[in-house]
């Protein structure tokens, strides 16, 4: 018998072995030459299958100088961020009505929290590359990433909408989304 748990099918524990519950390569840098310089090296449910139902995942971020990873969220996880090398300006946007930016520089060994569903960013502030590591409360944390899901949709949403939505004119919502979102997920 088969059972279907968060999207993937959980394996008989009769079956199980060592290599389902483990993940080789963390230490190896991933590729941040790219538009926002950085990348994001992801260690859930999909490379570790016995991750299923635990809720925990990590990633590796690593940063260009002056590289970011965007403003995006996590619908299913809230996250905790240590850095490793480097120096990172981070930051968490609070819900509606206040809209509170709250921000810190971290350097090596500093942890944030990024509570789960809030709109996040991180930027490297320094001249050298930086390492982070992340844990996140789901063995599926998701992303979305804002500039992408928002202007980079497909089908697109209207721009009409979106120009009276971001009070920008069509011509500026038009120009956005003719171009290309990278993803560094």
């Amino acid at each position: 018998m088969l059972v279907f748990v968060n999207g993937k099918f959980c394996k008989n524990p009769n079956l199980t072995k060592a290599e389902d519950f483990f993940y080789s390569g963390l230490n190896k840098p991933g590729n941040a030459s790219n538009p926002v310089g950085s990348a994001v090296t992801p260690v859930n449910v999909a490379q570790i299958p016995g991750l299923n139902t635990l809720g925990i995942s990590a990633v590796r971020i690593d940063y260009e100088p002056y590289g970011q990873n965007p403003p995006h969220t996590h619908p299913r996880a809230t996250e905790i961020l240590t850095v490793l090398e480097g120096t990172l300006l981070v930051g968490f946007v609070t819900s509606n009505p206040e809209n509170h930016l709250c921000t810190k520089v971290l350097n090596n060994g500093d942890v944030f929290v990024f509570p789960i569903g809030l709109i996040h960013f991180q930027f490297n502030i320094g001249h050298t590359n930086a390492v982070a590591i992340a844990g996140l409360s789901s063995q599926n944390p998701g992303v979305i990433t804002i500039a992408n899901s928002v202007f980079g949709s497909d089908p697109a949403i209207d721009p009409d909408f979106l120009a009276r939505a971001f009070q920008l004119e069509k011509n500026v919502v038009e120009y956005l989304q003719s171009r290309f979102w990278y993803d560094n997920n």
